[in-house]
């Protein structure tokens, strides 16, 4: 297992450790490192579809709901 150290201001470590109090703070600070790399991860994948939609679209001014629901379904198949 790896040691990381983060500078977070005092009152963001006092909320914490009173929140958490008594329960494996590493294994907490884990799983919140984890969701924010899944939630960039996302916000990555998203930015992939908008701008493939953007690309497909025939006019590129206005993409109507039923050729970007297309598309959209198109792209879930592949991610």
């Amino acid at each position: 297992m790896a040691t990381v150290n983060y500078s977070v201001p005092e009152e963001v470590k006092q909320a914490f450790n009173k929140r958490f109090e008594g329960r494996n703070k590493s294994a907490i600070i884990s799983e919140l490192l984890m969701r924010a790399v899944e939630d960039e991860n996302r916000r990555d994948r998203r930015r992939v579809v908008m701008n493939e939609l953007i690309e497909r679209s025939p006019l590129r001014e206005g993409l109507t709901s039923d050729s970007a629901r297309r598309v959209r379904d198109e792209m879930r198949g592949g991610l």
